[in-house]
């Protein structure tokens, strides 16, 4: 099938549940073993969940898919285990440039600074991602994958969901509390539920040409508009693993999708584009229409939908599935606060609440750069022309310049679970944005303040002299770490040497503090899903008691 991969099987096997006339029950059940749904089995597994995921094939994906995989993306995946191996594999880059007429126009780098645990981005074909957390999800005795299982009836029964399912060996039922589908932008589920996506289809096509070939171009981003090769239309170059290029070209809407994947139709375009010297074999050819739309609710009774399966975006801006795994990372620790008794369903509508406002984010801005990459009216294609010829110069220009906005992490600023400020920070992690990374060291050795977070809330408490901890603090810390929904009080000290009693962490370079603006007696409430909840000057355990009831709706 490919050149360079062969893609794993993955066998079929009847299980314990399909007995005639019986409908076995599991708490949670993950419909699509796609990236985010295999993310919500992860981390369900990582905290203890048992999950079962159900998917209708038997391999990875056909085609790298999706192939830019973001510094917030790789840190949810770095907690469920799987980073190492895709930043290992993965081609990393952080720099984009941006041609206007084959001349260099803008660029930008995504990470100037230095002092993070993972990368601005990497490129990786989405098939090794799936392998990687198929392999994960057999290292967790709580994850259990079917292969072969086709959803084929959702219906709501009170309390429960009864899943109707096909498979080799004939038809079967089963019960759950919670289904989270994630079976992508066509889903099966959504559309045998009624429900539908809305928004905008954009009338314009492109093409993606998966090429091997070797070549020295660095491992940077590169978009072209109008380029000499591809006259009066845009491209995208950049690198992936095992020498494969991948290439985006416009085609316009009055293309004929099945014409341009023909070989005959790529292969001169990509010989426009890389010159006739260069030596290549294509990889993997599809065309895609730009989408940006979205379910109304991600939430019906107990089903739940993540990832494309309730929100699609056009691909430039790598907004797909560095999104979804947003969606899994907020949904889970919700649901295990949920079906703990620790937290009130309420706690699950505020996945609806933080989820559709970052959905709607990324829906505009994947608008913006579809509108400025593919205007559709002569004044449009005016406006975009004249902010490329300017950017040559002109700063301000540049910054208009639009070829995709790339990935960032949804800032929750307005979300219900926030504590607001009630004293002065300097810093611009604010309530609801995801915390800062930095280097730490702790009883293990060197790390990263991002490992610190597990599926715990933590309270970090920013401490100059560690020696001049009280005994007074170290009791009303112990008396949080004792509080129903788990919470762990973490010392992050300069110098000195902390209580044997209490969780510390040695802020080694001072980034911590920097970033966060962490002065002395500073207090902070992360969430599970590493999003700041609260910040106090100084310690205040009634305060902190009711941040964590805001947060988990427990008010």
């Amino acid at each position: 099938m490919f050149n360079t991969y062969q893609p794993p099987v993955y066998d079929y096997q009847r299980s314990v549940d399909q007995q005639a006339g019986q409908i076995a029950h599991h708490p949670l059940i993950i419909v699509g073993a796609g990236p985010i749904g295999l993310a919500a089995g992860l981390d369900a597994g990582v905290q203890g969940m048992p999950a079962l995921i159900l998917d209708d094939n038997n391999t990875v994906s056909v085609g790298s898919r999706a192939v830019c995989y973001s510094k917030r993306a790789l840190e949810v995946l770095d907690r469920l285990g799987c980073a190492g191996r895709m930043v290992e594999k993965g081609v990393c880059w952080k720099v984009g440039k941006m041609f206007f007429q084959d001349q260099l126009v803008s660029s930008f780098d995504l990470l100037p600074e230095a002092g993070y645990s993972q990368p601005a981005f990497i490129n990786l074909q989405q098939y090794y991602l799936e392998e990687y957390m198929v392999d994960r999800a057999g290292e967790l005795d709580q994850v259990e994958i079917r292969w072969q299982n086709r959803v084929s009836a959702v219906e709501q029964q009170g309390e429960q969901v009864v899943v109707s399912i096909e498979t080799p060996d004939g038809p079967y039922q089963l019960s759950t509390d919670w289904l989270i589908v994630a079976d992508g932008a066509n889903s099966s589920v959504r559309s045998m539920m009624g429900l539908s996506m809305d928004g905008r289809v954009f009338r314009d096509r492109f093409l993606i040409a998966d090429i091997i070939m070797k070549a020295d171009f660095p491992s940077e981003r590169w978009f072209s508009f109008d380029p000499s090769y591809h006259p009066g239309q845009s491209t995208l170059l950049h690198s992936q693993p095992d020498n494969v290029w991948r290439l985006d070209f416009q085609l316009g809407w009055d293309k004929d999708p099945e014409e341009e994947k023909k070989p005959e139709n790529i292969i001169p375009r990509v010989k426009a584009m890389m010159g006739e010297a260069m030596e290549f074999e294509l990889e993997w050819a599809s065309v895609y229409t730009f989408m940006c739309r979205r379910m109304e609710r991600f939430r019906h009774g107990r089903v739940i939908f993540a990832g494309d399966a309730a929100h699609q975006v056009s691909p430039f801006g790598a907004r797909g599935a560095n999104s979804g795994f947003q969606d899994s990372d907020n949904l889970i620790w919700k649901l295990r606060l949920v079906m703990q008794g620790l937290a009130p369903q309420q706690l699950i509508d505020s996945y609806c609440e933080e989820r559709e406002f970052a959905a709607d984010e990324n829906l505009m801005n994947s608008t913006r750069a579809t509108d400025f990459i593919t205007p559709k009216s002569d004044v449009s294609l005016q406006f975009r022309n004249a902010t490329l010829a300017l950017a040559k110069q002109h700063d301000f220009a540049r910054k208009l310049v639009n070829s995709g906005r790339l990935s960032d992490p949804a800032i929750l600023s307005h979300s219900s679970l926030n504590t607001p400020d009630a004293d002065p920070f300097d810093s611009p992690m604010l309530p609801g944005a995801v915390m800062e990374d930095a280097p730490i060291e702790g009883p293990k050795g060197e790390g990263w303040a991002l490992q610190l977070v597990d599926h715990r809330f933590q309270l970090l408490c920013f401490c100059e002299d560690a020696t001049r901890i009280s005994a007074g603090e170290l009791q009303q810390l112990s008396e949080l770490a004792e509080s129903e929904i788990p919470l762990r009080p973490l010392l992050v000290y300069r110098r000195g040497t902390p209580p044997a009693a209490i969780a510390a962490v040695h802020d080694s370079e001072g980034l911590m503090a920097q970033r966060y603006d962490g002065r002395d007696g500073s207090c902070f409430l992360i969430r599970p899903d590493q999003h700041l909840a609260a910040r106090w000057r100084s310690l205040d355990c009634e305060a902190v008691r009711l941040a964590l009831n805001t947060a988990t709706c427990n008010l």
